[in-house]
Formats: C-alpha cells, structure tokens, sequence
C-alpha cells in the first residue's frame, strides 16, 4: 500500500514524498482511512509507530475539504501532549506536512515566557499543540478561544495521566464544543484510560498495532546484572568497548542524571543531561547536539525523555529500572524505530530483583541475562529497600518506590509539616 491510495491531497502527498515516506506504517493504514471518516479513534500504538502523522495527515486533509478560504483564522485543532518536548516534535511534524497548505499552527508549553505565545494566538491559528498546564494558563488569560475546535487528540494519554493531568483535561475539555471530533493514543491500557475514553469518544474505532503493554519485538533486550557502586564503571565500559556513538540512559533522578553526565564526561565521554528542572533551551540545544552526535551521551528522566523522537537511536540504557513496568516499555520504545533495530540495555542490582520479575511479568518474556566477565555482582551484598526521594544512598533506582509502612508515613507527613529534616 502507498500513500497514494489513502485518500489524501496533492499538497499532503508531496509534502510525504518530501520527507523520504513512501509507504504508511500499521497505524498509518488503518487510522488515517478511520479518521477521514470522522470517526472517534482510541488506538494502542508504542513509540515509534508513525502514530504523529498517523492523525495529522488526515486531520490536516479533512481542514483542506473544510476550510473556507476567505474566514479567518480559529483554532480549530487541539493537540495535547505530556511534555514540552513531544509538544515540539508534534508541532514540527504539522509544519512539514502542512507546509503546502494554508493553515497556521502554533506549539504552546510552560518553561518559556507567555507573552511571544500570547502574540502567535492573537495572529489567529488553525492548529494548536499545547501541553496541558500552559493550556489552562492561556484560558484563565482569555487569550485563547477554544469554542471552534473541530478536533481533538490526546496523544500519549497514558503518560500524561501518569504525570496527574487528569484534572487539567477535565478543564479543559467543559470549554471545547460538545460536537467535535476525538483522537486518543496510548501506548497502555490501565482502567483510568479506559474510564477517561468512554468520558471522551463516541463509539470510537479501537486501533491496536502492537499487544497491549509489550515491548517492541524488535528491540534486542539485555539484563547486566551488577552492584549499584559499579554501574557507572559497566556503563562506561561497555560504551566504550561497544564505541557506541548515540546512547540515551535513564536516571531515575535529575541529580542522578547530572552526578551520572560529569561522571561519564570525567571518563572522556561527551554527556549532557536532559531533565525537568533545565530550561526549555538547554533542553533543546542538548537533544540537538545529541541529534547531531556532538554528544554521545544524553542522561535523562522519564519525563524529559518523553518527547525524544529519534528514527536511528540504536542504544538505550537503563541506568536504573523503573518501579512502574509500562514506564520500562515506554523507555526502550526510543529505539527500534521506524523499521530500525535498536538495543535495550538494564544495569540491574540486587535491590531491582523485584522490579525486573514485574517487568518480565508484563511483557511475557525473560530478558536474557549477561554476565560480564569483571562486573559479576558481589554475592555477599543484600539487598536494601530502594529510596523513595532524591538521589540518595539507597542501590536501586526508580522514579516511585515501593510503598512505605504506616509509621514511616506518619513519620514523613509530621517532618513534612514542621519543615524540619533529621
């Protein structure tokens, strides 16, 4: 199948060809065709899937048939993302293809000053990508009119429900028309999506292209078994003997990630870490160079690394599991893209057994094991409950710990209230 019999427009199709695609990915296939129908959509598709011009292309097809040339310019296109960065790369995405058209897109997030966006708004746009906190802040400033908009999507709806931006999508879909059309991709399914999609579509098209809650099978998986104090020394080791040239490793932390960059560029490995709390140009100057190959290395959190769209990232690596399984398919889900063979690699110490075993549960498979000659983990070291908070002494890695006892709770809360630390 090609573009050419998906029912798009000269314009859609040379802007496609412009960009090197010749024939849809799955989700291509079958969301296009579904969404030039009107219909509501809630389709299962990972990273990597093509699911971006999955839902522009025909949205930008159905505005074409639609638009009357001499209105002016409303929004009649919202676009919500979890995090800046996947923000920006959906917005890119509606300029390349929409290049040939008319239309006028705006990308809105939080992190930069409001003013320049206030300034796009007022020059009218047809399309907006926004992340759901500036959103609101645009609403509550009434500089931007909603009551037009025809389309809706939700893009990575598991994580922005992960990230608790439940109550900002309540918000802001009471200001949207009843009578619209919705769009909702996830890469997982838990009952929140599914209470959140039946508040939402109507009698929506169920699109799935890969099994629910899997890892890509054609990302090669790896678990390095170590001691949490030698994973930096494994981690270099194996960039270096492997002379990767393009690795993304997950912190579970944004110091961990700043602490694990100057290690790593301490050991002659260029390394630029990637996290919530960089402004929005360091962060995108990091990923460019990154993008680029002027740095080998880009250390982030699972919230950073959200928006990374890279079509030939070959390796990843956990620096540190997450103790929330899917975060684990989402991580791996940056490489083996768009066709490509990608590797996935876990540096897991005795204090991240557990967290392994939920993952293999989850994808219904055993990750293969190496254990590397030099790096075999100490038998004597037991295991130690994994910190709840910042970076600190405990040997594992996650972004959200296991659950505390009653009175290590009641213990926290009161340290919490008095603003005193032990």
């Amino acid at each position: 199948m090609s573009f050419n019999t998906l029912g798009l427009s000269t314009p859609l199709l040379k802007a496609i060809k412009e960009q090197g695609y010749t024939e849809p990915t799955p989700i291509q296939k079958q969301s296009i065709p579904v969404i030039l129908d009107r219909k509501d959509i809630l389709a299962g598709a990972q990273t990597g899937t093509g699911k971006t011009a999955g839902f522009t292309l025909p949205i930008l097809e159905l505005l074409s048939r639609s638009k009357p040339k001499d209105k002016p310019h409303h929004v009649k296109v919202l676009i919500l993302t979890p995090t800046r960065e996947l923000a920006a790369q959906v917005g890119e995405s509606v300029a390349l293809y929409g290049k040939f058209l008319p239309f006028k897109s705006c990308v809105i997030f939080g992190g930069v000053k409001i003013n320049p966006q206030i300034s796009q708004l007022r020059k009218g746009m047809d399309i907006v990508v926004a992340t759901p906190g500036r959103l609101l802040d645009h609403l509550s400033q009434k500089t931007i009119d909603l009551s037009k908009v025809d389309f809706l999507v939700l893009d990575e709806a598991d994580r922005m429900l992960d990230m608790g931006f439940i109550n900002d999508i309540r918000k802001i879909l009471e200001v949207l028309p009843k009578q619209r059309q919705n769009l909702l991709f996830s890469a997982t399914y838990s009952d929140e999506i599914k209470k959140l999609s039946d508040r939402l579509l109507n009698s929506p098209t169920l699109i799935e292209v890969a099994q629910r809650n899997t890892a890509s099978e054609i990302v090669k998986q790896a678990v390095y078994p170590v001691d949490k104090g030698r994973k930096r020394e494994l981690l270099t080791h194996l960039i270096k003997e492997g002379d990767w040239k393009q690795v993304l490793v997950f912190s579970r932390t944004k110091h961990g990630a700043n602490r694990l960059a100057g290690q790593l560029e301490s050991d002659g490995i260029t390394a630029v870490a990637i996290h919530g709390n960089k402004s929005q140009n360091a962060r995108t100057k990091a990923l460019s160079d990154f993008k680029k190959g002027e740095v080998r290395v880009l250390v982030a959190t699972d919230i950073a690394a959200r928006g990374i769209d890279i079509d030939h990232l070959p390796h990843v690596v956990n620096f540190e599991l997450p103790n929330v399984s899917e975060d684990y398919v989402h991580r791996i889900g940056r490489t083996g893209r768009a066709g490509n063979k990608g590797e996935a690699i876990s540096l897991v110490c005795i204090d991240e057994d557990e967290y392994l075993a939920n993952i293999e549960k989850l994808i219904k498979k055993d990750i293969p094991k190496v254990w590397l000659k030099g790096f075999k983990p100490d038998p004597s070291i037991k295991a130690e409950p994994i910190n709840q908070g910042g970076g600190g002494r405990g040997r594992g890695g996650n972004s959200r710990s296991r659950p505390r006892n009653k009175a290590a709770q009641n213990t926290a809360k009161s340290k919490n209230a008095s603003g005193r630390r032990r």
